[in-house]
């Protein structure tokens, strides 16, 4: 008598196991971007007062501003507003889809001499209450410079002395120090170590994307170096400056999470600023549309 051979058959549970093993392990998560555009009256806001700011922002989808001060632009937003005028400010942002994220002031601690640090703290503290009464939600400083005569270790710990005691005044009024990524004292890899000497968490780094920091292609080194101490708000320097990576860096965000604003402070002088900002809107959706699209 022949042996007969059962055909090999699947039974449920292993056609189930089959069509699973053809499966990848882990699919990939589509990414998504948490970025946000802005604007700051730094060149392309200066002839413009606040209402025709606040309508060209909104216009242009920009629902985040930071208002630059001290430098007779024409929003008016300075030290010298009573109480009632700040609330005005503050009213007009509050009626409109666009927020106050900041006010820029151009203050630093990077000074040899005690009692020029001291006063720049205290102007500081003063740009802190203008914030709190205008509904910002923070300052932005300087760090700024190295000095010849001056040990950079010893600069280092005067910014970050400064920052601890700005940071401890701005703590009770709710506010934010947005520490700019500038000068010669302000390298992704010196504001690391001035970071590590400031204890007050209100403290933030706001990048400025500044070419230095790209030196030998080491942009993505230099952010990991600080994206513990990031500022949920950054400037954004001309687009046209292939010396700064900028794709990357709307890569590196996205992939971390980072959800802010991307802030455009243009210094080109152009015809129409409005029309312009549009376009700068524009040209960064594509970017951050790039960044999702990638293999």
């Amino acid at each position: 008598m022949t042996n007969y051979k059962r055909p090999f058959q699947f039974d449920r549970r292993t056609f189930l196991a089959a069509c699973v093993a053809l499966v990848p392990m882990k699919a990939t998560a589509a990414r998504i971007s948490k970025l946000k555009f802005g604007f700051t009256s730094y060149e392309w806001g200066i002839d413009w007062d606040l209402p025709t700011l606040i309508a060209n922002c909104a216009k242009a989808k920009a629902f985040g501003v930071e208002l630059r001060t001290d430098q007779n632009h024409k929003h008016g937003v300075e030290l010298s507003l009573n109480e009632a005028q700040r609330r005005q400010v503050k009213q007009q942002f509050a009626d409109s889809p666009v927020r106050l994220l900041t006010i820029n002031c151009g203050e630093r601690f990077d000074s040899p001499d005690p009692a020029v640090r001291k006063a720049a703290v205290e102007k500081a503290k003063a740009y802190v209450l203008l914030a709190r009464d205008t509904g910002a939600a923070g300052i932005r400083v300087f760090p700024n410079d190295f000095h010849k005569e001056v040990p950079q270790t010893e600069t280092i710990a005067q910014i970050a002395e400064s920052l601890n005691a700005l940071g401890r005044f701005a703590q009770d009024y709710g506010q934010i120090i947005r520490l700019e990524n500038h000068g010669s004292a302000g390298r992704l890899t010196t504001l690391r170590k001035v970071m590590d000497l400031v204890d007050q968490k209100n403290v933030h780094i706001k990048l400025n994307c500044d070419p230095k920091d790209n030196a030998g292609g080491g942009f993505a080194q230099n952010l990991a170096l600080v994206k513990d101490r990031l500022d949920d708000t950054l400037h954004m320097r001309p687009y046209r400056d292939t010396a700064f990576p900028y794709q990357l860096q709307f890569d590196l965000l996205i992939d971390m999470g980072w959800e802010g604003w991307c802030i455009v402070e243009e210094e080109m002088k152009v015809p129409d600023p409005a029309q312009s900002l549009i376009e700068e809107n524009q040209i960064w959706q594509k970017m951050i549309a790039k960044s999702l699209e990638r293999a």
